[in-house]
């Protein structure tokens, strides 16, 4: 886990985060914002950052963002450090805060069901693409050389790894079929880093031949400067990233997450390479590092969701990612031996 510290003003405002799971009482109405998200998030959020000060709801805050493996992120606020929101890759991360009484029974009753930020998964492959890999099946070519974080500390893992299944179940017709698949995939993975900002930096580096990823991390990559290409795949899985407000959290903290979801807000991630939420209108946005920068989130042939396709996440998380009994937890093992 790491944490950046967005204004030279954090330091002095920082020893407001020191009590309590809020930063901040609720009736303050300056200070500082503690946002805890998962690693992909971190360069993301700088625009939505100083955008969000500059409004009138963001008028004498300063926000501060903690970064990491949304698990890691996840169990360090169980644990007691200061937050006023979370953003997270995935569903259950925040409902163990909501059991936990971290956040609120109801973090999710709201328009776009507690969602702030949507992607797709896809495949990075090294500049040029050199091995010209297009479908799910080129991922399981002999010699194909795969990085993707690991699912024990990963949420974006996760979404990669039910990605890859739904692939090869939809090709297959069946559970056997997927899993005979997916075996291959997993003999194929050459690096498990903890986080989804690790891959990618794996990947930069050198390692492998094709990263899977969110699409925006690998857009928002090139926007960097880096030299790698993607692929949209024909079939995907559509990523859902959910926020909510930590109790305690003063109302700035309801305010900026009602920005991240706004027209406004959403612009900013879309600039960085998400996909805006459904039913937000950003207008025409040309996105930088993007295949077609005027036309950067194509159509998915065939877009799967959590929900339509795996029954939901409680259901997914039994089902696939189980410490003992989980489809893709045994498999994975079995490809370490």
């Amino acid at each position: 886990m790491k944490s950046i510290k967005v204004t030279a003003a954090l330091v002095a405002a920082g020893v407001l985060a020191l009590t309590g799971c809020g930063s901040n009482s609720g009736s303050s109405s300056s200070g500082t914002l503690n946002i805890v998200g998962f690693s992909v998030m971190e360069q993301a959020n700088q625009k939505v950052f100083a955008a969000f000060e500059k409004t009138a709801a963001g008028k004498g805050w300063q926000l501060q963002g903690s970064y990491g493996a949304s698990g890691t992120e996840r169990d360090a606020v169980l644990g007691g450090q200061a937050a006023d929101e979370v953003h997270l890759s995935l569903q259950p991360d925040v409902a163990k805060l909501a059991s936990a009484g971290k956040v609120a029974s109801n973090w999710a009753d709201n328009a776009t069901h507690g969602i702030c930020t949507d992607s797709v998964v896809v495949f990075g492959v090294q500049s040029g693409n050199p091995k010209n890999i297009q479908t799910w099946d080129d991922l399981l070519k002999p010699g194909v050389k795969i990085v993707t974080p690991d699912p024990g500390s990963s949420g974006s893992a996760k979404w990669n790894l039910l990605a890859a299944y739904g692939a090869y179940l939809k090709e297959t017709g069946s559970d056997a079929g997927a899993q005979a698949d997916m075996k291959k995939f997993m003999a194929n993975v050459v690096s498990w880093p903890s986080s989804g900002r690790d891959a990618t930096t794996a990947f930069e580096n050198g390692t492998g031949d094709v990263l899977l990823s969110y699409e925006n991390e690998v857009i928002l990559a090139r926007q960097s400067g880096q030299k790698l290409d993607y692929v949209d795949p024909s079939t995907s899985l559509l990523i859902e990233n959910p926020c909510a407000v930590v109790k305690g959290a003063p109302k700035a903290a309801d305010d900026f997450l009602a920005f991240q979801k706004s027209a406004a807000g959403q612009k900013l991630y879309v600039e960085t390479g998400f996909r805006a939420l459904p039913g937000v209108d950003v207008g025409q946005v040309s996105v930088k590092g993007a295949n077609d920068p005027s036309n950067p989130f194509p159509t998915i042939q065939n877009l799967q969701t959590i929900d339509k396709d795996f029954g939901g996440w409680d259901a997914a998380n039994t089902k696939y990612f189980d410490e003992t009994n989980g489809i893709l937890t045994k498999l994975k093992a079995d490809s370490s031996q």
